[in-house]
């Protein structure tokens, strides 16, 4: 076993996102911190998400997703997008762009990405899309992984 791996986790510089997803006719959203850019040719992001939850079978169907910059002030979006409630979109403001993935106006900036391929990795899916279209919506310094300590409660899942 590998003793406090938690902590050293946290020390992989990444962001935190709110990712929007929808197959149509439903939309939902998650907090996700294992987000990446895998190409510059054609320009290809790739996030991980537990198959088990519903934003993946959305993801699934719409085969679309949107990644939402949080800035440094907004750890109570990404606390309340961490968590599983019925409707998490309700009082906060979308909006759309190509793909017709929800876009958080809150957020500093945006990706709208088309799936272009899932892998299985360990409990996760990999999940990688193609950047269809980018925006700057808001000012400010994004959200780092490190700095939201506990809310995820990672530390538990450990083995």
């Amino acid at each position: 076993m590998i003793e406090n791996l938690n902590d050293f986790v946290k020390l992989l510089s990444q962001g935190v996102y709110v990712i929007g997803v929808t197959d149509g006719t439903h939309e939902n959203a998650f907090t996700a911190a294992w987000v990446m850019q895998v190409s510059f040719n054609p320009p290809l992001l790739a996030l991980s998400i537990n198959p088990a939850y519903y934003s993946y079978q959305l993801l699934q169907k719409g085969e679309a997703f949107s990644v939402n910059v949080l800035g440094d002030h907004q750890y109570t979006t990404a606390a309340h997008f961490g968590n599983s409630s019925a409707d998490k979109m309700k009082g906060y403001a979308w909006q759309k762009d190509t793909t017709g993935a929800p876009i958080l106006s809150d957020a500093l900036a945006y990706f709208d990405c088309k799936v272009r391929d899932t892998t299985p990795a360990g409990d996760h899916i990999i999940v990688i899309g193609e950047i269809i279209s980018i925006g700057k919506l808001n000012p400010g310094k994004p959200l780092l992984y490190q700095q939201t300590d506990t809310m995820d409660n990672s530390k538990d899942l450990y083995a």
